[in-house]
Order: structure tokens, then C-alpha cells, then sequence
């Protein structure tokens, strides 16, 4: 399986604007541009954003999944993925986790999400390997 998303650059960093368009289409042409990542007053995304829901979307269905395999079918989850930068980079990501799971106790749901912590899709990802290719093409 593979998914894709697309992006569409025009201009000068600062200046210029992108389009972030998904295989599914949930986001279409969706606006990015350096306000969008580093100011602010500009609605659109950014990548770090993106960043941030992807994890949280993946954490919360690892606990999700780990707690069915456990037998707890009424499960209720939110979580907050927080992505941390400085000006290297970005410098870690916090997940924050509350969950209504009648019958469980707090200090098996915490055992579940650190398991899901190290062993969700993204987290795993945000060490591995990135490749890239290029081509020019003349205007």
C-alpha cells in the first residue's frame, strides 16, 4: 500500500505560496506559505501541523487497537500531539492522551500508551531512512 499527497510551490520563501493536495482529496489545494509555518495571521497549514495530526491520528488508533486486542470494545480516546522546534529543527513530539475505557485501570492504560508511543506507525517512521530524487525542468 502507498499513499500520497502533492505539493504546488510558486515565488520566494517569504513571499511565495504552496498548495498541499492529499491522494484522497481531504485536503485539495490546501494553502501553506511561510506565514502559515512561522508567523501566523494567515489561514492555512504547515508541515509541523500535519506532522502533529498525522501522529495523533495514528497514536490514538495503536491504543485504540491494543485495548479491542484486550477485550475493551467501549473505548473513547482524545489526543493532543504537540510537534516542539527550535531553530535546528524540530525537537520532539509530545502526546498527550486522555481515555474513558470502563473497567480499565489508570496504570494499565498507561502501560498501553507508552507501548503504542514507541510502536505507532509515525513513531516509528520519524527514524527511519529518507530517500529523495530529482528532476529539472526548464521553463
Amino acid at each position: 500500500m502507498k499513499r500520497t499527497a502533492k505539493a504546488h510551490w510558486a515565488g520566494s520563501v517569504k513571499e511565495g505560496r504552496g498548495e498541499l493536495t492529499t491522494q484522497s482529496e481531504i485536503l485539495n489545494k490546501t494553502n501553506f506559505s511561510f506565514k502559515t509555518r512561522f508567523v501566523g495571521g494567515e489561514q492555512g497549514t504547515n508541515p509541523e501541523e500535519l506532522l502533529a495530526a498525522a501522529h495523533a491520528g495514528c497514536f490514538t488508533m495503536a491504543v485504540s487497537y491494543a485495548l479491542t486486542e484486550k477485550g475493551f470494545a467501549a473505548i473513547e480516546l482524545d489526543t493532543e500531539a504537540t510537534v516542539s522546534m527550535d531553530n535546528a529543527g524540530i525537537t520532539g513530539v509530545h502526546l498527550s492522551i486522555s481515555g474513558n475505557v470502563p473497567g480499565l485501570g489508570s496504570e494499565k492504560f498507561e502501560a498501553i500508551t507508552k507501548e503504542a508511543e514507541r510502536n505507532c506507525l509515525i513513531s516509528k517512521v520519524l527514524s527511519i531512512p529518507v530517500s529523495s530524487q530529482a528532476h529539472l525542468v526548464s521553463l
